[in-house]
C-alpha cells in the first residue's frame, strides 16, 4: 500500500464508523491505526496465508469495518474479550484498536500469526492485548481461561453448536459471545437450541447490519451465558466432530 492507498483506507474508515454511529466512541486514533493494521496485513500476507482479500478497500470494508459492527452489539469499554481462532486478529486486533479499554486475548493454534499479531501490536503501540497459542478446546478446559471472560467472539466458518462448544466455556455467566455469520443461519440457529442447553447458553438476538460502502449484509448471533458450562465440555476434537451437540 502506497501513501494514496493509505488515505483512500483512512476516508473509507472513517466514512464506515460515521455511518455506524461510532465516531464519538472511538478514539482520534483508531482510524490511522486500522489503515496500517490493513498495509501491514496486506504486506504480511505475501510471505504468510492471512487473508484472501488483497484490495486495500476490500480490506478496510470487508475486514476492518466488518468487525467494528461489533461495537453496535454489545458494550465493549473496560470489558475483557477473548477472539478463539483469531487468525489475522478479527475481530479481536480491530475491536481492541477501536477500544483501548478492552482487555482482549487473542487465541489461535498457528505460532506463527500469532508473533505477527504480537509484533503489530507492539508497532501499533497498542497494549492490554495478549496472545494465547493453543487448541481451543484444550485452552477451554484451562483454570486460567475458563469462565474468565465479558465476552467470546468467533469469526469461524464452522456450525454455530461447534462454535459454541469452543466458546462458551470461556464465558463467565452474564456474559456473551459474539457469532460472526451470515444472514442465511436462520436454520443453523434453530440446530443449535440443543446445544445451547446442553452449554448453558441462549440466544439473546440476532443483528443484522450492512457493512457501509458495500451490498455486504451478515449477522450477529448474540449468545447469553445463562449457567456455568458443564465440566466435560469442551470435548475433544475428534469427539466434538464425531458427535456434534
Amino acid at each position: 500500500m502506497d501513501s494514496h492507498d493509505i488515505q483512500a483506507v483512512e476516508d473509507i474508515l472513517r466514512r464506515g464508523l460515521e455511518t455506524y454511529g461510532l465516531t464519538r466512541r472511538t478514539g482520534p486514533g483508531a482510524v490511522p491505526k486500522l489503515a496500517q493494521y490493513c498495509r501491514s496485513l496486506l504486506d504480511k500476507n505475501r510471505e504468510m496465508n492471512l487473508t484472501a482479500i488483497t484490495d486495500p478497500t476490500d480490506a478496510a470494508n470487508l475486514h476492518m469495518l466488518d468487525c467494528a459492527a461489533l461495537l453496535n452489539c454489545a458494550q465493549l469499554e473496560g470489558k475483557t474479550l477473548i477472539d478463539v481462532g483469531t487468525g489475522a486478529g478479527f475481530p479481536g486486533m480491530a475491536l481492541k484498536i477501536l477500544v483501548p479499554s478492552l482487555e482482549v486475548a487473542l487465541l489461535d493454534s498457528l505460532k506463527k500469526r500469532l508473533d505477527w499479531l504480537d509484533q503489530l501490536s507492539r508497532e501499533l503501540e497498542v497494549s492490554g492485548m495478549r496472545a494465547i497459542h493453543g487448541r481451543a478446546e484444550e485452552a477451554g478446559q484451562d483454570p486460567a481461561l475458563r469462565e474468565r471472560f465479558d465476552f467470546a467472539t468467533a469469526r469461524a466458518v464452522a456450525g454455530l453448536p461447534l462454535l459454541c462448544e469452543l466458546c462458551l466455556p470461556f464465558v463467565k455467566v452474564g456474559g456473551r459471545f459474539l457469532a460472526m455469520k451470515g444472514v442465511g443461519c436462520d436454520q443453523e440457529v434453530d440446530g443449535a437450541q440443543s446445544a445451547l442447553r446442553t452449554l448453558g447458553g441462549r440466544v439473546e438476538r440476532c443483528v443484522d447490519y450492512a457493512i457501509p460502502g458495500t451490498d455486504v449484509v451478515h449477522r450477529v448471533v448474540i449468545v447469553e451465558k445463562t449457567a456455568p458450562t458443564p465440566p466435560k465440555y469442551p470435548r475433544r476434537w475428534a469427539k466434538i466432530q464425531k458427535s456434534p451437540l
